[in-house]
């Protein structure tokens, strides 16, 4: 088991999710309601889930990748995380399945889709390159209990950057 692995999985998996609303249309309320809110709960706790167990490893231990330092790509992650739930909050406050429902669900798919191609392109790389596999194994254990005990999600809550950066360096 992979820390790094079971984040890609974790990417497969809200790709997937998103993909299944782009194909529903505003008559599947049910279909959209209950698809969007695994969705929601797969975004928090997987972001909650790499604030706790991957990103303060990859300062201690990363070196960088694609030109960004780890403390960079830590910044931006976290900036991203905190912009997935702001966007994905923008979505409960419209009408299930409503134009601006739909509108809103893109804009939380882009933030989301923006930020996995960014941190398989560097954070992920970097802790691949840098971090020893029985690291990697030992907090892909705490990952998957983490992400299993949170079925149903975790608050969101968004994260002082820096403060974020300067606990865990």
């Amino acid at each position: 088991m992979d820390i790094t692995q079971l984040i890609v999985d974790d990417h497969t998996e809200q790709r997937r999710l998103f993909a299944l609303i782009e194909q529903l249309t505003a008559d599947d309320r049910h279909a959209l309601k209950v698809v969007w809110n695994r969705l929601r709960a797969l975004l928090d706790t997987h972001a909650r889930a790499e604030e706790l167990y991957f990103y303060p490893e990859l300062l201690k231990l990363g070196r960088g990748a694609d030109g960004e330092s780890p403390k960079e790509e830590t910044r931006d992650a976290i900036k991203d995380h905190n912009e997935i739930r702001d966007t994905a909050s923008a979505v409960e406050r419209e009408s299930l399945g409503s134009p601006k429902w739909f509108a809103a669900v893109a804009a939380a798919n882009k933030a989301n889709s923006d930020h996995m191609a960014e941190e398989e392109r560097q954070g992920l790389t970097d802790f691949r390159r840098h971090v020893d596999l029985a690291l990697r194994h030992r907090l892909g254990v705490q990952f998957i209990c983490f992400d299993n005990e949170h079925l149903t999600g975790v608050e969101p809550v968004d994260l002082d950057v820096e403060a974020y950066v300067a606990e865990n360096s």
